[in-house]
């Protein structure tokens, strides 16, 4: 993930839903371009605040356009209320962050009057190469995918593209080759959420550490940067933290619960976790407490996602703190499309600005609805 320095800065304002809102997007050096909403409490007071982003300015070289795509595809006007969208959810709306990421898409096309007809592959890479293919049967003539994995839809990006059917991706990148096999990846950097999270958890314990690391699900390029991030971080800046166990919990809060409890018991002296999502870093809690210890005192842990439930305990103080995964992607999803059937053109990564919540401004952001 590119965390070059950023080399230009343009503010653009932004109205909606009777709300005002200044949005910085900011451009890294490179082909990144990274889009900026909302990273403290704002005085609008409601969640809608962040749910625009903007992805005003440009990296250096051309973006991806239809003419370039593959060796050219249709030109559309995605609002016309005529040419059908397809979007690919790969999990259950029951998360949270999934939750918002759909109704960001839903919201943001009604509101440009897009035709999106819509399918959730609740974590099955196989349903959701099926369910892309079906939308392609029904019509659709350019796709917005949160893919399962990194790998495993290459049936369903072959079929599209021999169709001239371009694919954007937000939240995790697809196996191959940008503005060829895909338009381009909108979402977090991964790494650089990693590296803030291993200097938060750096301070918590003066730089002195036995970690415990809670890894994201095999196969995708989230629990890959997030882990690479931190343990780069750790390595070239905190010689006195010690990574003693590194195991995955699968995203999920049940398997996060029962890896710590086998991780306390090989190795008792752990005293930080990092947990690279907020439904590990519930369970790793709940297994911290079951061990007759205190989280937050005995023990103290970092996330990754920004949910309601962790940023409470980042608030309470059973979490140091919580880096968000801003699922907000509805506005720069479809003004990304308006760019590459324009001539703007989008470059191949698109990197939304997340918020850090940190005991000085948890309950701030709890209190003004800036949490999902």
């Amino acid at each position: 993930m590119n965390t070059s320095p950023r080399t230009r800065t343009v503010t653009a304002a932004v109205v909606t839903t009777g709300l005002f809102l200044a949005v910085t997007a900011c451009t890294n050096s490179g082909s990144t371009t990274s889009a900026s909403s909302s990273t403290g409490p704002t005085t609008a007071g409601t969640a809608d605040a962040q749910q625009v982003v903007s992805p005003s300015g440009s990296a250096a070289g051309p973006g991806c356009t239809h003419q370039t795509y593959a060796g050219g595809v249709p030109q559309l006007d995605v609002t016309d209320g005529k040419t059908v969208v397809g979007f690919s959810q790969s999990e259950s709306t029951s998360n949270p962050f999934r939750a918002t990421e759909t109704r960001s898409i839903e919201d943001e096309a009604k509101r440009l009057g897009v035709k999106l007809i819509e399918r959730n592959a609740n974590a099955d890479v196989n349903a959701q190469n099926s369910q892309i293919e079906d939308m392609i049967a029904q019509g659709a003539k350019v796709l917005i995918v949160a893919p399962e994995n990194s790998d495993g839809l290459g049936p369903a990006l072959a079929q599209a593209k021999a169709k001239k059917i371009p694919v954007l991706t937000i939240d995790r990148t697809v196996t191959g080759t940008a503005c060829s096999d895909f338009i381009a990846f909108i979402g977090s950097d991964f790494y650089g959420q990693a590296q803030t999270a291993a200097d938060d958890l750096a301070g918590a314990t003066g730089s002195k550490a036995q970690v415990a690391i809670l890894q994201g699900t095999p196969g995708n390029n989230v629990s890959a940067d997030r882990t690479k991030g931190f343990t780069d971080q750790v390595g070239s800046k905190y010689p006195g933290m010690t990574v003693v166990a590194s195991q995955t919990g699968n995203f999920d809060q049940t398997d996060g619960q029962k890896v710590m409890e086998q991780l306390l018991q090989a190795h008792p002296g752990i005293n930080a976790v990092y947990a690279e999502n907020d439904a590990m870093a519930l369970g790793v809690i709940q297994a911290i407490k079951s061990a007759g210890k205190t989280p937050g005192k005995d023990i103290k842990i970092v996330s990754i996602d920004g949910i309601q439930q962790a940023v409470q305990d980042v608030a309470t103080g059973q979490l140091v703190a919580d880096i968000e995964t801003n699922p907000r992607f509805g506005p720069l999803a479809f003004q990304s499309l308006k760019d590459f059937f324009g001539s703007t053109g989008v470059q191949p990564k698109v990197i939304i600005k997340d918020s850090h919540f940190t005991s000085a401004n948890a309950q701030q952001a709890l209190a003004q609805g800036l949490v999902y």
